[in-house]
């Protein structure tokens, strides 16, 4: 294929003096040279067709189920009873501890409600969290392309070895984490679509002309009169100083080098997907608050696949645990490979406060071994104004 230079206007003759005096409306613009633009995504018949990786496409080209397990699948196995699921309680000293440090991290909250005020009653509530961890393994692959440099060319040495058949580094269980590899014998050497296999573009500051309208004497090459332009030398043009006055710039999909390196990549993407369910209670603390804190945990549970928990004195908590290993069981085995399983559950400490202040009743809350307190109606507020 015959290539034409991306130089497309003749600048032989700058640098000769100008002749006279051409007046601005008259003055040498850029001519309208239309950028050579190359697509903006690689062709379709850039890439190969290998086998076993039909579907991939620049981009990504979605996620690739997991082969059918080639051994039977262990089934999940009940997970050892825990027979203690006594509720913590904290004292009275705790509460007013925990509510004066919150009223003293308050900039606008007097801390007299929660020093001086009388506790008249404590009363505790056993709310549960339910927590599964589904740990997956999920494989995607693409086209990728790099500048050509004498690198190893490999496609069709023989068939590449399979998407899940590729092995990778699996991070800790429950930790997420990616890793991305070039897939063996897909490597091939094409053109770059870009500039074409110029390895240079046409500069889009000058139109590919090399220099510019002086910009001090608008193309006259004077100032004033007979007063020659000393910033173009009389020329009425400049340099362009983004390509140097050379009209084009060097490609940067290639870096110059004509050609590209076109291969597969595979993304190996382990993900730890989490859902809870926390157990309503009526103590009138909003559930969302709960998120916020750790509680002690009374279950832990971790194998291949998990087995719903089964004894748990909250009906509730175990028909949560029923229905999310039922879903994630379900869902993520069809866009990928479950690696290990694991189920917690925790009870989180709220304590419902009542005491009393310059002869009214108040409440407050404390929860999560972290000893938050949420006071929505705190009797001892003033308005701040940032000056």
């Amino acid at each position: 294929m015959e290539h034409q230079s991306v130089l497309s206007y003749d600048t032989s003759k700058h640098g000769m003096a100008n002749p006279g005096y051409v007046p601005a409306a008259e003055a040498m613009f850029a001519p309208p040279v239309a950028e050579s633009h190359g697509p903006s995504a690689p062709p379709a018949s850039m890439f190969d067709n290998v086998p076993g990786y039909e579907g991939t496409v620049a981009g990504g080209g979605g996620f690739l189920p997991p082969p059918i397990p080639a051994f039977p699948v262990p089934q999940p196995q009940p997970g050892p009873e825990q027979p203690h699921w006594n509720i913590p309680s904290i004292s009275e000293d705790t509460a007013r501890e925990a509510f004066v440090l919150f009223a003293s991290s308050k900039c606008c909250y007097s801390t007299a409600p929660a020093k001086d005020g009388v506790i008249t009653n404590m009363e505790a509530f056993n709310t549960y969290r339910y927590r599964l961890e589904t740990f997956t393994e999920s494989r995607s692959t693409e086209w990728n392309h790099e500048p050509y440099k004498s690198q190893p060319v490999d496609a069709f040495a023989q068939p590449p070895p399979g998407p899940w058949d590729i092995p990778a580094t699996t991070p800790s269980f429950f930790m997420d984490g990616q890793q991305i590899i070039k897939v063996p014998y897909t490597s091939s050497v094409k053109s770059c679509h870009v500039c074409l296999g110029m390895g240079r573009k046409p500069c889009k500051d000058c139109a590919g002309a090399g220099n510019k309208v002086c910009w001090v004497c608008n193309g006259s090459g004077y100032r004033h009169g007979d007063d020659r332009c000393h910033h173009c030398s009389g020329r009425g043009r400049e340099n362009c100083s983004h390509c140097h006055g050379q009209g084009s710039k060097q490609c940067g999909t290639c870096h110059g080098k004509q050609q590209l390196l076109v291969y597969i990549n595979l993304t190996v993407k382990w993900t730890n997907n989490s859902d809870d369910y926390v157990v309503e209670q009526s103590s009138g603390l909003q559930v969302d608050n709960l998120s916020q804190v750790s509680g002690k945990e009374l279950f832990r549970d971790s194998q291949y696949l998990a087995y719903p928990v089964m004894g748990f004195p909250d009906a509730a908590v175990a028909n949560a645990a029923q229905r999310l290993v039922s879903e994630h069981q379900g869902k993520f085995s069809r866009t990928s490979r479950i690696l290990q399983q694991r189920q917690t559950i925790e009870l989180i400490p709220v304590t419902k406060v009542t005491y009393s202040w310059k002869g009214k009743s108040h409440i407050y809350f404390v929860y999560g071994n972290e000893f938050k307190v949420n006071a929505d109606n705190y009797p001892a507020t003033c308005c701040c104004t940032v000056m």
